[in-house]
């Protein structure tokens, strides 16, 4: 009786021994370092790639004025502040035109003078006019009379003479008059030089628009081409984008965009590409596009941030894959395809890729192959893997 009680006693230690043994190479196998690599997988298939780039900008005034003086000078009053809309031609501000008014006056003074010679100047050329008139026809009958020995030789020559002195008094008579009106034109000349240093002393939008900033205040001296205030035209407003270099393959005027505003990023507003600037930041690596909107949104602020994409062509059919699925070994891209003895690195000829992860494949695989998209650990040839959903969650 004690010797069978020994044995089950014996047998039901081993069992337990047994289960325990099985229960840890289970362990072992599910979960250990002996596990298989869990591992989601995807099918090949063809499809076409919605193409797009994709950068930052910010928002900016195409065209931009500086409102400033072209002399130097005390500003008087600035009429506007920032924000204000103006209209072309409205006068914003006005620098102390000093002396300027006093000046003109004496121009204007110096002007009627002037005048006063002229008439002066002319009743002289028409009392020369009828002396040398008078001159002429003495010496001509003079000159008869002395031909028929009437007077004598001298006196003949004095009437002469006196004609050549009336001509001459003509003469001088007509140039005094063209000086006198040679200085009115020179005065006149000079009042509207004053004229338009006054003018320009008024400061006036050259179109337009929304004051942007406030450079100086009434009682600031400011310098030849010193900004007063600046301009901007709401209607000008574009988007100053910044693209990657490496990713700008098709980027041209005439894109189609969809900006995001940074002050509103739940609603896309539609533009164009109207640009492309020449020259690239060689530092940054970054190509410059300019976009407009289609429709100018309200509220917008010059310098504020958004993210802009640029809808490119449909791309060529071919075989896609997430770019999650794409590895590297020995710097040649490839994936780990799913076969039944165990994962194969496929290596890859790759094309164009889009926003979404999506990559064309141009070479190594074929429609219906399957191959890995994630793991839970690096692969190698040879591993073993388990195919699961998701590796996360409850699939996992």
């Amino acid at each position: 009786m004690k010797l069978t009680r020994f044995f089950l006693r014996r047998a039901g230690v081993s069992v337990l021994v047994l289960a325990l043994l099985g229960a840890f190479g289970w362990v072992l196998a599910r979960s250990g370092p002996l596990a298989p690599i869990r591992v989601t997988t995807m099918q090949v298939e063809e499809g076409t790639q919605a193409l797009a780039l994709f950068g930052i900008g910010s928002v900016e005034a195409r065209r931009a004025y500086l409102i400033g003086p072209t002399v130097a000078g005390r500003v008087l009053r600035v009429g506007v502040d920032v924000g204000d809309t103006v209209t072309a031609g409205q006068v914003l501000a006005e620098l102390d035109p000093v002396d300027l008014d006093e000046r003109t006056a004496a121009s204007q003074a110096s002007i009627a003078r002037a005048g006063s010679l002229v008439v002066a100047a002319e009743a002289q050329l028409r009392d020369a006019q009828a002396r040398r008139e008078v001159a002429t026809i003495n010496a001509r009958r003079y000159v008869e009379l002395g031909g028929q020995r009437f007077v004598s030789t001298s006196a003949v020559e004095a009437k002469q003479l006196e004609q050549v002195s009336a001509q001459a008094a003509t003469r001088a008579a007509e140039a005094n008059l063209a000086g006198a009106r040679q200085e009115i034109t020179r005065l006149t000349a000079e009042r509207d030089g004053l004229g338009q240093q006054r003018s320009k002393l008024r400061l006036v939008a050259p179109t337009s628009g929304i004051v942007s900033a406030r450079e100086a205040e009434a009682g600031s001296t400011v310098i030849a081409g010193q900004a007063v205030l600046r301009l901007i035209e709401p209607a000008s407003l574009w988007v100053r984008v910044r693209i990657d270099q490496g990713r700008s393959t098709g980027l041209a005027a005439g894109l189609p965009a969809q900006i995001v505003l940074r002050s509103n990023p739940g609603q896309p507003l539609p533009g164009k590409v109207v640009r492309v600037e020449p020259v690239s930041d060689s530092v940054t690596e970054e190509r410059i596009a300019l976009v407009a909107f289609d429709t100018l949104p309200a509220a917008v602020s010059v310098g504020e941030m958004a993210e802009v994409t640029l809808s490119l062509p449909a791309g060529q059919p071919g075989l896609l894959l997430p770019n999650a699925s794409i590895r590297r070994q020995g710097g040649t891209p490839g994936v780990w395809r799913s076969a039944a003895d165990g994962p194969q690195f496929v290596p890859l000829q790759l094309g164009s890729a889009s926003l979404d992860g999506q990559v064309r494949v141009t070479g190594g695989l074929h429609a219906g192959d399957r191959v890995i998209v994630h793991s839970e650990k690096d692969i190698a040839a040879g591993s073993r893997i388990r195919i699961v959903d998701s590796l996360v969650g409850p699939g996992s």
